[in-house]
């Protein structure tokens, strides 16, 4: 199939062209399934169930949940992620549609995902990771420009999708600060099949995410986020008010005691990350409560065929 064969065939079943990011922790089986239901391609970490026996269990559930709809399960291919082999076995034994991998890239975990079935995109920050994984032969890219939640790149959006597109016309997703109709329209005018989002889904009722939490992205705006290596070894965005709750000034960070590398085992370098000190985008600003993740989504559908119309496009 053609790479715009491919884009069309994965947007002609979506209410929306939204991907839904994979969040470490706050995505849950029920998520994912919300958000295929609702029309996007949903998506968790393999990390998010607590054992290798639950990821089983819960991909079994989403399977038999959505259908034919898309999904996506995301792996964290380095070498740290002591559950990467046996979750594995797990992807490919209820043939994931799609699986994303991150933060490592290797040819060899690609092939065997596609000759199982699945689609695999990988995320990248730097023009240079996306010739990389286009080499070993990804179905898709994940540009993440500045401003995303998560592991963030530094690039705006403009230059980073730009420089691919000068040389890459495969499947191509965009993530940082998409929360609304016009977003998406962006995205798609600077070159992306879909838009990756993530951190609007931090509010909804199915993620796993404290009150507190929710509370905060609710009140908050992309003041709030700051970005930061001193928690995984990595530049990730977190939200400052849940800095100083732990007691950290955002100002005074102690870099990560792994001594700058990466590590995902337990959840990272320093083990509240994530867990207490809570990860956003920029685009929070967009999020106005908290609530169900369908209702969210009917919201982004009216807003994103609103944008369409302020802009003389075909609904």
């Amino acid at each position: 199939m053609t790479s715009a064969g491919l884009a069309a065939r994965l947007k002609s079943g979506l209410r929306l062209p939204v991907m839904a990011g994979p969040m470490f922790i706050a995505s849950t089986a029920n998520l994912v399934i919300a958000q295929c239901n609702a029309g996007i391609i949903g998506a968790m970490p393999a990390l998010n169930p607590r054992s290798t026996e639950a990821l089983d269990k819960d991909l079994a559930r989403i399977a038999a949940s959505v259908g034919t709809q898309p999904w996506c399960v995301n792996l964290v291919a380095h070498k740290s992620n002591e559950r990467l082999a046996p979750d594995l076995d797990v992807v490919l034994k209820h043939k994931v549609p799609i699986v994303v991998l991150a933060l490592a890239a290797d040819p060899g975990l690609v092939r065997e995902l596609q000759a199982n079935g699945s689609l695999v995109f990988q995320d990248v920050i730097r023009n240079r990771h996306a010739q990389k994984c286009a080499e070993m032969g990804v179905d898709g890219i994940i540009a993440v420009a500045a401003g995303a939640g998560g592991h963030t790149g530094d690039q705006s959006p403009f230059a980073l999708v730009g420089e691919i597109r000068e040389w890459w016309d495969g499947l191509l997703l965009l993530a940082g600060c998409i929360a609304n109709g016009r977003g998406i329209l962006a995205a798609e005018a600077l070159g992306a099949d879909l838009a990756y989002i993530g951190s609007p889904f931090l509010a909804s009722s199915e993620a796993n995410t404290q009150p507190g939490f929710k509370a905060m992205l609710v009140e908050g705006s992309a003041k709030d986020v700051l970005v930061t290596s001193c928690f995984t070894g990595v530049k990730a965005s977190f939200l400052k008010p849940s800095l100083v709750e732990n007691g950290l000034d955002p100002d005074n960070l102690v870099p990560a005691t792994s001594g700058g590398a990466i590590n995902i085992n337990n959840g990272g370098a320093n083990s509240k990350a994530w867990r207490d000190i809570w990860s956003a985008g920029q685009g929070i600003g967009a999020i106005k409560s908290a609530g169900p993740a369908a209702e969210w989504l009917d919201w982004l559908a009216g807003d994103y065929a609103a944008a369409r119309r302020s802009m003389g496009l075909a609904q």
